[in-house]
């Protein structure tokens, strides 16, 4: 299996198909690079691709010391590339691995070609976030209620009777400890302050549905990252990726194609 070494030696695995200039595909919380697998033939086409599993993930290591914050998962991010000796890369993250993309825009800009941000937020007091009955749902004792509640989130009702999954977007089985640590990571992203400097060209998406990650997030990041595009999907819910695939993987690539690899 091929993995990459972190800064403190931590290791990443991580998955590679596809040519073209690279790109990497970031996950959302507690999951694993599994989350792609229903589009990620979308973009092997005309790119590299790569996918990883967060620390605490899949195949990579789940230490109960190690400190989970989206800004150190970025840093992973450029273990990844440094061990495909990859220069730079466009990066495209969706929900917590947005959140993940705009640290490699902002502490890496060096190593980032275009930023595609989907279904995520600035965070912080400026982020808005999902009301007190979705975090509800979520956290009811009965574990298929809280799967039902999940789905309800990704998806609309129309699209889950036609799709009877099963879901790469529910999480994976990870140790307490580890989604412990994806919660206070993603719950502690505060990017705000630092988005103004984002020199990348950017495209934000979102479903117009989504309240899980309420659809005005997408608005407030296009209007703190200098010349970000935004773009809507409409009806979709948290996993527009899936749902409105041709026309979020379409918009996607021509956003790349436009801003090529220097």
């Amino acid at each position: 299996m091929p993995f990459a070494k972190t800064a403190d030696q931590a290791e990443i695995y991580y998955q590679v198909r596809g040519s073209g200039q690279p790109l990497v595909l970031l996950s959302g919380q507690a999951n694993t690079h599994h989350w792609w697998d229903n589009v990620h033939a979308d973009f092997e086409g005309d790119h590299q691709t790569i996918v990883l599993d967060y620390l605490g993930t899949g195949e990579s290591d789940k230490p109960e010391d190690a400190e989970y914050n989206v800004r150190r998962f970025a840093g992973d991010v450029i273990s990844v590339l440094d061990e495909l000796g990859i220069a730079r890369a466009h990066v495209y993250g969706t929900s917590m691995g947005g959140k993940v993309a705009q640290w490699v825009a902002i502490d890496h800009p060096d190593r980032l070609g275009a930023l595609v941000l989907g279904c995520t937020s600035v965070g912080g007091t400026r982020g808005l976030h999902p009301d007190a009955a979705v975090t509800r749902s979520l956290a009811q004792p009965s574990v298929e209620a809280a799967r039902q509640a999940l789905i309800d989130l990704m998806y609309t009702p129309g699209w889950v009777r036609t799709h009877p999954g099963p879901y790469v977007v529910l999480g994976g089985r990870m140790p307490n400890h580890a989604r412990r640590g994806h919660l206070r990571a993603s719950n502690g992203h505060d990017s705000w302050a630092e988005l103004n400097r984002v020199t990348a060209p950017t495209l934000v998406l979102h479903g117009t549905d989504d309240i899980f990650s309420p659809a005005r997030n997408a608005a407030i990041l296009g209007e703190r990252i200098p010349g970000a595009e935004v773009h809507y999907l409409e009806e979709a819910r948290h996993a527009y990726f899936e749902e409105k695939q041709a026309e979020a993987s379409g918009v996607v690539l021509r956003f790349l194609a436009a801003h090529p690899l220097r």
